[in-house]
C-alpha cells in the first residue's frame, strides 16, 4: 500500500488553479441545461446543437497541442493566462449575438478553456518534482482540480436552471462570461510563474500547419456527411483525405528535434494505451453531453420517448451527474493507494461502459436515467483526473506539457468525431421515429446509437489498458531518477 503524500509547498498554487477549474466547470455545466433554449433562441433544430460541440472540439483539438508545446517552451503559466483571456472574450461574445453563425464562431473559440487542465497538471508536476514523489502528488492534486471543475459544473448547471425564464437568454449568458473574466484576473494576479522546462526549444510551425489542415479536413468531411448524408461521395473523399494527412504529419514530426507532437510517445507501452483511452473516453464525456440534455427535455407525451424534464429538472439531473464525477475524481488517488494505477484506470473505464450500456434497457424514467448517469459519472470523474496525471508520470521530463496536452487533444478529437456522428444519428431518422412535430426532436434510434457507442468504446478502452506495464504511472524507486518515460520514448 502506497503512503499518502501531502501537497506541502504546492498547496497554494493548487488552490489558485482549483479556482480556474471551478470556472472551467461553470462553462461546462452552465450551458448544458440550456441547449434546448439556445436552439429555440437561434431558430435551429435540436440536432444542430451538436454543431456547437463539434466546432468547439475541433478548435480545441488544434489549440491543445499548440498551447501545451508553447507551455513547455515559454512557460505553462503564460499560456494559461493567454487561454483564459481568449476564453473570456469568446464568452462575452456569446451573450452579444443572436445569429447562429456568430454564435457558432464564439462557441468554437471558447473551447480554448480545454487547455487549462493539461497546463495546470504540467505546472504542478514541474513544481513537485523536487519532492521526490511527483506522480503521487500530481494524482492527488489532479483529483482536487477535477473536483473543483465538477463542483463548478454543478454550480453552473444550478445557476442556469435558476436564471432560465427569469431573465432573457442573452442576460443569462452573461453569468459564465463574468466568471471567465474573474478567472483571468486570478491567473494574472495570483498564479506564480516558473522557468520553462524546455527553454531554448523552437516552436514547430510546420507541424502546426500540417496538423491543423489534417484536423480541418477530418472535421470538414464529418460536416459534409452531416449535411449531405452517408451517401455523399465528396464527404467520404474529404474524410479520407483528412485521415491520410496525418501520415505526412507523423513523418514530418519524427524528423523534428523539437516536434509539436512527439509521435514516438505513441510507441511507448505506458503511453499509447493512455492516449487511445483518452480518445475513446472523449466519445462519451464530450460527445454525449448534448444528446443527454436534449433527451431529458424531450416530451414523451408527444414523441413517445424522453423524460419531459424542464430546464430546472435537467439542471438537477446534470448536477447529480457532475457530483458523481467529483466522487470519482476524489476516489482515484485513494484507490491507487491499494491498487496499481493501471488497474484503477481499467475499473474506471468499466464503470463508464456499464453506465452507458444500462441506458439501452433503462431509459424510461427519471430515476433510471439518474442511476445510469451516476455509474458512468464515477468512472468518468476518475478518468478525467487520471489521464493527464498518468501521462505526466510516464512522459520524459521535458515533454510533460506535450504529454498532458496529448491526452486532451486525442480526447477532443474523439469527442469531435462522436459529436458529428451523434448529430447525424439524431437527425437521420427523426421523421420516421417522431410525430408530425419531429422538426425539433432528435430520433430515438439516434439516442440508442449514442448510448451503445459510448458504452462499447469504454469497453475497448478497458481492454487496451490491460496491456499497460504493471508498474506504469508510479513514482520510480529512490535513486533511479524521475524521468520514467525518457528511456522508452527516446
Amino acid at each position: 500500500m502506497a503512503r499518502a503524500v501531502p501537497l506541502g509547498p504546492v498547496a497554494g498554487v493548487v488552490g489558485l488553479l482549483a479556482f480556474v477549474e471551478l470556472t472551467s466547470g461553470i462553462l461546462q455545466g452552465f450551458y448544458t441545461p440550456l441547449y434546448t433554449d439556445i436552439a429555440r433562441f437561434l431558430g435551429v433544430h435540436d440536432a444542430d446543437v451538436n454543431w456547437l460541440e463539434g466546432a468547439q472540439l475541433a478548435v480545441s483539438a488544434v489549440v491543445v497541442p499548440v498551447f501545451a508545446k508553447l507551455g513547455d517552451i515559454v512557460g505553462h503559466r503564460r499560456m494559461l493566462l493567454w487561454s483564459t483571456a481568449i476564453t473570456a472574450l469568446a464568452s462575452l461574445a456569446l451573450a452579444a449575438t443572436d445569429q447562429f453563425g456568430l454564435f457558432l464562431l464564439a462557441w468554437a473559440v471558447q473551447g480554448f478553456y480545454v487547455v487549462w487542465l493539461p497546463l495546470e497538471i504540467a505546472l504542478i508536476y514541474s513544481r513537485s518534482r523536487e519532492r521526490g514523489a511527483p506522480a503521487a502528488l500530481t494524482r492527488r492534486a489532479a483529483g482536487l482540480l477535477v473536483a473543483a471543475l465538477e463542483l463548478g459544473a454543478i454550480l453552473g448547471a444550478l445557476a442556469a436552471g435558476a436564471l432560465e425564464g427569469a431573465l432573457p437568454l442573452q442576460l443569462v449568458l452573461l453569468f459564465p462570461a463574468g466568471a471567465t473574466v474573474v478567472c483571468f484576473l486570478v491567473v494574472l494576479l495570483g498564479v506564480p510563474s516558473m522557468p520553462p522546462i524546455a527553454r531554448g526549444a523552437r516552436f514547430d510551425t510546420g507541424g502546426t500547419v500540417l496538423v491543423t489542415v489534417a484536423l480541418l479536413a477530418l472535421t470538414g468531411g464529418l460536416s459534409l456527411l452531416r449535411l449531405d448524408g452517408p451517401g455523399s461521395v465528396l464527404a467520404w473523399l474529404v474524410l479520407v483525405v483528412g485521415v491520410a494527412l496525418f501520415v505526412p504529419f507523423g513523418l514530418y514530426e519524427r524528423r523534428r528535434t523539437d516536434p509539436l507532437v512527439d509521435v514516438r510517445m505513441f510507441r511507448d507501452p505506458s503511453l499509447w494505451p493512455v492516449f487511445v483511452t483518452a480518445g475513446l473516453f472523449g466519445v462519451s464525456v464530450l460527445g454525449a453531453q448534448a444528446p443527454l440534455s436534449t433527451f431529458a427535455r424531450t416530451d414523451p407525451a408527444v414523441y413517445g420517448y424522453g423524460l419531459g424534464a424542464s430546464s430546472g429538472q435537467t439542471s438537477i439531473l446534470v448536477g447529480v451527474y457532475v457530483l458523481s464525477l467529483v466522487v470519482g475524481a476524489m476516489l482515484f488517488p485513494l484507490v491507487t493507494r491499494w491498487l496499481a494505477p493501471r488497474l484503477a484506470l481499467v475499473g474506471a473505464s468499466a464503470l463508464v461502459a456499464l453506465g452507458y450500456l444500462l441506458f439501452v434497457p433503462l431509459h424510461e424514467g427519471y430515476t433510471q436515467v439518474l442511476l445510469n448517469m451516476l455509474i458512468a459519472g464515477i468512472g468518468s470523474g476518475a478518468l478525467v483526473a487520471a489521464l493527464p496525471a498518468t501521462a505526466a508520470a510516464a512522459a520524459p521530463t521535458d515533454r510533460t506539457g506535450v504529454a498532458t496536452g496529448l491526452t486532451n487533444s486525442v480526447k477532443t478529437v474523439g469527442g469531435a468525431i462522436a459529436s458529428s456522428v451523434f448529430g447525424i444519428a439524431l437527425l437521420g431518422r427523426a421523421g420516421a421515429d417522431a410525430s408530425a412535430q419531429a422538426g425539433t426532436a432528435g430520433a430515438f434510434s439516434g439516442y440508442l446509437t449514442v448510448w451503445l457507442l459510448c458504452g462499447l468504446t469504454a469497453v475497448v478502452a478497458a481492454v487496451l489498458l490491460l496491456f499497460v506495464p504493471r508498474r506504469a504511472f508510479g513514482d520510480p524507486p529512490a535513486g533511479r531518477g524521475l524521468s520514467r518515460g525518457a528511456a522508452s520514448v527516446r
